[in-house]
């Protein structure tokens, strides 16, 4: 086996980094110097993008392409789907519903709403579970006049957990079971046991850091029946809401991007429910579509350091670990600690950007090996995990979680209250010691079953 070449650092790649640096500071102090992540994260992409072009690793065409327009467009097409099935008033009475079987509750409640989301997420990408579920939790928190921070941040954190079992239930995941051609059974035939225990933990550990908020006794009750706005346009939400599911599980045999079902859905929607201004569904996307246009930014952004190939860099780290800089032979006894500190560096990686980028940058990585002859299967299993379970660790480490940030700051201001906010940190107080609780258990899970994890794919 031929020695792997090394690359080394360059100008480009160090501005680039350093660009990525100062926007992540600057939209995790949002709180101190007062601009709003949305405004720090296109200042960052115009900064990379024009001096990516002096530097010559970046060009508007790649800042273009480094968009992941299926996430955009399939984040897009489903808030104005839960836009419009928000007038049906259908949120209403399942909050209702939920709320009367959790009779006040609360761990209860969460419970409930963490399995719920969960089930959800498996068949659904986690953004689509939130987008779904966080007006649900905000009226039903209303209602029993709790705080509705406990359960926003519960879906996020567990959906996100959940999502990592299969392979629709989180983006990165998608693009490993592309890349490595895993199908869906085997897929989670490998992570659904390794997920499960995380999970568990993680609604358990939910219930330790948000003691004192869940051991409020909620004033609020359901008692009464609450009507539906218009129950018709309702039943009509939902069937298209199933005919999707289905479409999801199925869209890599039809060969459509999970956009495309997203778009279907709301296009069919649209038709059938004709008295549906457009203008009120975009009055119920004030706050959605500024972050559209941060995502749009954050993928610019880090496809500049792609670009600069500042990531390749970085991930090349984990190579001596793996292969011997002299003989370039693998090193079948360090082949465990290699694929379990990919999983940790990638968690880390994944918390501060987003890991669907992230992911991107790894497969060639990852693959470039395999080509090498080593049998690279742990590290795919491990690198899912790592970027799934990393995005609990901050407020921007998943997508998923910055709808839930921005749901938050809509309660907050449509209440007046501040404390409605789920900030930065506070993510970090709550979420992150989520991550790391699973991060634990999956090290562990790994170490006493890699034979397992190691047998090759296919």
């Amino acid at each position: 086996m031929e020695s792997m070449h090394l690359i080394e650092m360059s100008e480009g790649m160090m501005v680039s980094g350093i660009i990525l640096a100062l926007s992540f500071i600057g939209i995790f102090t949002e709180t101190i110097h007062g601009f709003h992540r949305v405004k720090v994260a296109m200042l960052g992409a115009a900064v990379m993008l024009v001096v990516g072009q002096s530097y010559g690793f970046y060009s508007a065409e790649g800042a273009f392409e480094a968009v992941d327009w299926n996430v955009v467009f399939l984040l897009g097409a489903m808030m104005a789907i839960v836009a419009i099935m928000i007038n049906s008033g259908g949120f209403e009475v399942m909050a209702a519903n939920i709320g009367k079987i959790a009779k006040g509750r609360q761990f209860m409640l969460l419970a409930m709403l963490g399995t719920a989301v969960t089930v959800i997420s498996l068949l659904l990408d986690n953004v689509t579970t939130v987008v779904i579920f966080g007006p649900l939790i905000v009226l039903i928190c209303q209602k029993m006049k709790v705080t509705a921070i406990p359960y926003l941040m519960a879906a996020a954190l567990l959906s996100d957990t959940g999502g990592v079992a299969t392979l629709v239930g989180d983006p990165p995941n998608l693009m490993i079971g592309s890349a490595a051609n895993i199908a869906f059974l085997p897929f989670a035939e490998k992570m659904f046991p390794i997920v499960f225990v995380a999970w568990i933990a993680t609604l358990f550990f939910l219930r330790y850091l948000f003691k004192d908020e869940l051991a409020v006794v909620p004033e609020g009750k359901f008692e009464d029946s609450i009507p539906y706005k218009d129950k018709g346009l309702w039943n009509k939400s939902v069937s298209i809401l199933g005919l999707m599911v289905i479409l999801f599980m199925i869209h890599n045999i039809i060969h459509w991007q999970p956009w495309m079902v997203a778009g279907t859905g709301l296009i069919l929607l649209t038709i059938l429910a004709k008295e549906i201004e457009f203008e009120d569904v975009m009055k119920n996307m004030t706050h959605e579509i500024p972050l559209l246009m941060f995502f749009i930014a954050l993928f610019m952004i880090v496809g500049g350091v792609e670009g600069s190939k500042f990531l390749e860099y970085l991930g090349q780290f984990i190579v001596p670990y793996l292969i011997d800089p002299v003989t370039g032979d693998v090193i079948p006894e360090n082949f465990m600690v290699t694929c379990i500190v990919l999983m940790w560096v990638a968690a880390i990686m994944s918390a501060a950007i987003d890991n669907i980028p992230f992911t991107a940058a790894m497969i060639p990585i990852i693959m470039s090996l395999e080509v090498a002859g080593v049998n690279v299967a742990a590290l795919w299993w491990c690198l899912a995990l790592g970027v799934g379970m990393g995005g609990n660790g901050t407020h921007i480490g998943s997508t998923a979680n910055v709808y839930i940030v921005t749901v938050s700051e809509k309660l907050a201001k449509t209440t007046g209250n501040p404390d409605m906010r789920i900030t930065p940190y506070m993510w970090a107080q709550k979420g992150l010691p989520v991550m790391l609780l699973t991060l634990v258990i999956c090290t562990i899970i790994m170490y006493l079953f890699f034979d397992y994890y190691s047998l090759p794919l296919g």
